[in-house]
């Protein structure tokens, strides 16, 4: 029963402390990471594979940054989205581990939009879009999960008219995500939780934490083949208060 997580930790190097800590408490058997904001050979391999992980990175220096962790080997391992080799942002990895194909993702913010920031995002979802039905033809267990930068619903943030003309909650950048879930995927923590209002990020700013204004932005998207085995899913949503925390915080889901 293999628990699959997702979190943006916002810089490895600056939370490796915390994300030992939270390794150890939720043993968590694959993880996928994201803004790992460091080169392949900084990234703080001994420590993680000290708690029994196996490692692949795709990083870049100082931004984007994607890891994934696991307890099984990682096989069959590929970095880049496909679609566009002129494309030289570290986002996304992929592998098979536990069986299953895992796909780490860190899609771009899209700010300001319009403009050409907003263009690379909405083309970077058409490229996953691809990636996405393309492995749904091979007929096996995905989960598709990390950063997405994408508000799906008005009851996944604390405040729709504050997020209106933002590129998370745009109704184009919400398509776009309706589009991988019209395929066949089916998002791991809204298929077992109906709240409103459960967040996997909270901005530094403005005291957002303490006022509980969050956004739910991190996502795990299940093939069906993985889909039929969710068992559990939950948000870490401890972890954002904790000492030089990150910005976002873990989610998870457990399948048979």
């Amino acid at each position: 029963m293999p628990k699959i997580a997702t979190w943006n930790v916002n810089s490895i190097k600056a939370r490796l402390p915390n994300v030992l800590d939270w390794l150890k408490e939720a043993e968590p058997d694959v993880v996928l990471l994201q803004e790992i904001k460091c080169q392949d050979e900084a990234f703080p391999r001994l420590e993680i594979e000290s708690l029994g992980y196996r490692c692949a990175v795709h990083g870049q220096k100082s931004y984007n940054g994607v890891a994934i962790l696991s307890k099984q080997p990682l096989e069959e391992v590929s970095a880049r989205l496909p679609g566009d080799e002129a494309d030289e942002h570290a986002r996304y990895l992929e592998a098979t581990t536990f069986g299953i194909r895992v796909g780490c993702l860190y899609l771009p913010n899209g700010n300001p939009a319009p403009g050409a920031k907003y263009d690379y995002k909405l083309a970077w979802m058409e490229r996953l879009a691809a990636r996405a039905e393309a492995l749904l033809a091979e007929e096996r267990p995905v989960v598709l999960a990390g950063d997405y930068n994408v508000i799906p619903e008005p009851e996944d943030c604390h405040d729709p008219k504050a997020w209106a003309a933002d590129a998370l909650f745009l109704p184009q950048t919400r398509r776009a995500f309706r589009r991988l879930l019209w395929l066949g995927y089916t998002d791991a923590f809204r298929a077992l939780h109906g709240e409103p209002h459960r967040y996997s990020f909270w901005d530094y700013q403005g005291g957002a934490w303490q006022a509980d204004e969050g956004i739910r932005i991190d996502h795990l998207l299940l093939s069906p083949q993985a889909a039929d085995r969710l068992l559990e899913s939950g948000i870490d949503r401890e972890v954002r208060g904790r000492e030089k925390a990150s910005d976002h915080v873990p989610v998870w889901c457990r399948l048979a």
